[in-house]
């Protein structure tokens, strides 16, 4: 499980130093290829390529509309690169990725269980400061 937020920064060639507690889980339980994506054009995803492919095997079998598989894969595929960790453990993110999602200089790596989304720093700060867990939020978990 990938948790926390690392911050870190892209260098100017696009690659992602991976933060050192998340390289730690990638070689205990991964094997270094991921799926960088969005589902909103938004928020760039990146999925250990092992985790994608069980989440395209939910989906496939989910008994739901043709269409909205066909919009899913629409926008994963849109904005979808496999990626793969160098020697050095970096990630290099495609140039029109890195200007979608405005990621360059700092940027927040943070752990989302099964996945690691990569977001501009100050936006994801400000997004989280606008929208505060709540006690109903927290009862919800609990429960």
């Amino acid at each position: 499980m990938f948790r926390g937020n690392c911050p870190t920064r892209l260098d100017e060639k696009g690659r992602l130093k991976v933060p050192a507690d998340f390289k730690h889980e990638i070689d205990r339980a991964y094997d270094g290829r991921f799926y960088i994506t969005s589902f909103d054009g938004k928020i760039a995803k990146l999925y250990p390529l092992k985790e994608w492919e069980l989440l395209e095997k939910r989906i496939k079998e989910q008994p739901i509309p043709n269409h909205v598989k066909e919009k899913f894969l629409n926008h994963t595929s849109l904005y979808g690169q496999v990626v793969e960790l160098d020697a050095q453990g970096r990630l290099t993110i495609a140039e029109r990725l890195r200007e979608k999602f405005g990621l360059k200089g700092e940027v927040a790596v943070i752990g989302k269980l099964e996945h690691i989304e990569i977001r501009v720093w100050d936006e994801f700060v400000s997004q989280v400061e606008a929208n505060p867990l709540t006690p109903d939020d927290l009862d919800l978990l609990m429960q």
